[in-house]
């Protein structure tokens, strides 16, 4: 197989932890991070979400940055994801020529939707109206830590975060870069909460992946960033793991709903294990996208038992704890493969009890150990875009 891309770092925020220790602690430890809305401002208070109890201003100090910034939420949690994972690869940009590759699906607009009736009113807020643009929160992340080099939005709805880190790995692959941050970062929104509550997807109770009596999913926010590398750039830096498949294709089959068959994701994890040049029995467990709404969990397991037929791999969905992330969620559960990886850990389905009556399929049910060797990671999103990532152990 193809050695893949080294990851030589990683970064997160997410509802169950500030840093990558806190979420694996919570993770191994069975705590969920899903609450009512206290941060966000929205009339729907009763609505279960992921959300990171750290309020902007609180963010802006822990940044060192003037309260009177215009960064939005989604780039304040990804600048506080990225230190950890620069840190972690001891990199500096000032010191490391580094590309940034950032995900995300809302990027500013909870700024302005803030302000939208204050801008005739107040100059000083119309800062904020470059924010709608996906692309202006990654500017921001450029700026905060002066990455002058190739620079870029991957805008995908939910695969955002994953299709960043498939750019990631074929840049480097290709020798255009050597050295690249790639992931994504998503806040809370009044749009999105909204959104997805009129199109009647969202659970009022904490989300059951991949259960026969799940009914929708639960919104979170969070950011998570990887450093990919070159090997002949590698000298002895440890690595944490490496990208050795990618796959993306898209079904075409409905503007927010999963093709019955599940043809996009069984597409993206063929092409996957074809760029590793690895059979479906090598996979040793998978995080799958799970959102546990009752269309996608069903498209999904169809494309499971297409690729893997009677031999599913353990798998199971983290969003019962992190909730549904949108653009950050696969560089979230990317983080969460190469977790698994590093320690022999396969986390838990939280609130699963009933296998789907149509599949069959059940989850891990218990954290537990397991030698793994390949980690399938996917990520599908609206419009039918799926992604799906291969980690693997490094020199394996």
């Amino acid at each position: 197989m193809d050695a893949g891309v080294a990851v030589t770092g990683i970064g997160i925020i997410s509802s169950i932890g500030r840093d990558v220790g806190g979420n694996y602690q919570n993770l191994i430890n069975g705590n969920c991070g899903i609450s009512k809305p206290e941060i966000l401002e929205t009339l729907h208070k009763g609505i279960p979400v992921g959300e990171i109890k750290i309020s902007n201003t609180q963010l802006y100090e822990m940044l060192s940055l003037p309260h009177n910034n215009s960064y939005t939420r989604a780039a304040l949690l990804a600048v506080l994801a990225i230190k950890e994972a620069l840190s972690g690869a001891g990199l500096n940009p000032n010191e490391h020529e580094i590309g940034l590759i950032s995900g995300t699906s809302v990027g500013g607009i909870d700024m302005t939707e803030k302000f939208f009736n204050e801008y005739g009113e107040n100059s000083e807020n119309l800062r904020y109206i470059q924010a709608q643009h996906p692309g202006f929160t990654t500017g921001q992340i450029a700026d905060y830590f002066v990455i002058k080099n190739f620079v870029t939005t991957i805008s995908t709805a939910c695969s955002s975060g994953a299709n960043a880190i498939m750019l990631g790995a074929r840049m480097i692959k290709s020798g255009r870069l050597k050295r690249v941050i790639v992931g994504g970062s998503d806040c809370l929104s009044k749009f999105t909460l909204n959104g997805f509550n009129s199109l009647k997807i969202l659970s009022s109770e904490v989300c059951r992946p991949f259960d026969n009596r799940r009914n929708g999913l639960n919104l979170g926010e969070g950011a998570a960033y990887l450093i990919l590398e070159a090997d002949d750039i590698l000298a002895e830096k440890p690595v944490l793991g490496r990208v050795s498949g990618y796959g993306n294709a898209n079904d075409a089959f409905h503007q927010t709903a999963s093709s019955e068959t599940g043809e996009g994701a069984f597409l993206a994890m063929k092409k996957a294990l074809e760029v590793a040049g690895l059979s479906p029995e090598a996979i040793s467990y998978i995080n799958a996208h799970g959102t546990a709404t009752i269309n996608n969990d069903l498209s999904e397991s169809r494309a499971l038992k297409r690729i893997f037929k009677d031999n599913i791999p353990d798998f199971s969905s983290t969003k019962a704890f992190t909730g549904h992330t949108l653009a950050a969620a696969g560089a979230l559960e990317a983080v969460y493969s190469l977790l698994s990886l590093q320690n022999n850990m396969m986390f838990k389905n939280a609130n699963f009890e009933h296998s789907m009556e149509e599949t069959a399929l059940v989850p891990v049910q218990k954290t537990s150990e397991k030698e793994l060797q390949h980690v399938l990671s996917n990520s599908f999103g609206f419009g039918g875009n799926c992604t799906s990532l291969i980690f693997s152990r490094n020199g394996k």
